[in-house]
Order: structure tokens, then sequence, then C-alpha cells
């Protein structure tokens, strides 16, 4: 039942605040302001989940002497640390790769109109964007290879 409940807060801290704004007026200063609601909701939200409903999954397998012999509660908290930092390094460097594609892509195609002979240099700076997600992947795995 709290995980049905933790589901539908993080569905409307998605929703909710955007919803929100095109019902209103669609003013650009309600739309950063909505999304920071969502970004502020919607992880307040999956820190509470990971906070007190794999905690409380551990303290009840731990009040089982049967099922506590073979795990204890410092693992299943350190693994779930893990994946919340696996989990958080690919979703900070794919938003991140997002901010640099966007801004050198843009670039590269202005400065393309202007003059064709640079396409191979305008490519190479929108991979350069690129690799920031390969480098948060990299970091994710190596981050769940420690856990296993």
């Amino acid at each position: 039942m709290l995980i049905k409940v933790l589901f539908a807060l993080l569905v409307l801290s998605i929703i909710g605040p955007f919803a929100a704004f095109y019902l209103g007026e669609r003013k650009a200063g309600r739309l950063k302001k909505a999304l920071a609601i969502n970004i502020v909701s919607f992880f307040g939200v999956l820190l509470f989940t990971i906070i007190f409903v794999f905690s409380g999954s551990a303290m009840a397998s731990a009040a089982d002497p049967a099922a506590a012999a073979g795990a204890s509660v410092a693992r299943f908290t350190d693994n779930a640390v893990g994946y919340f930092s696996a989990a958080m390094v690919t979703s900070i460097a794919t938003i991140a790769t997002g901010l640099a594609v966007g801004k050198s892509a843009t670039a590269a195609l202005g400065a393309l109109s202007e003059n064709e002979n640079i396409m191979g240099k305008a490519l190479i700076f929108v991979a350069l964007g690129e690799g920031i997600a390969l480098y948060g992947v990299l970091i994710s795995i190596m981050i769940l290879a420690r856990l296993g």
C-alpha cells in the first residue's frame, strides 16, 4: 500500500507542476517555477522512498533472525545508497549532456550556415558533449560492480 501511495506521489510530482502551468497563464517565469517545483518534489519523493521503504524492509528482515542471518541492515543500506548513487550519476550526466549538446549543436549550426568548411570541427564539439554521458554511464557501471 505504501509503495502505491509513493508511486502516486511520484507521478503527481511530475504531472502536477506542469498541469498547473498549462491551466494558468503561460509566462516564462511560471515555467521556470513549475520546473523547479517539479525537480524538488520529484527528488524529495525519491529520497523519501529510498530512506523509508528500503530501510523499513531491511528492518523487517532483520526482525526475523533466520532471514537476517545472511544479510545485515548495514549492507542493505549500503546497497541502497550505491544504487541511488549510480542512478544519480547517470541522471546528472544525462542532463549535463543535454545541456552541452543543445548549446554546442546550436552554435555549430550557426557556424555552418556561414562557413560550410568547418563541418568536421563542429561535429567534434558536439561529440565532446556526448562524452559526458558515456563517462556517467561508466562511473555508474563501476559503482554497480562494487555492489555485486
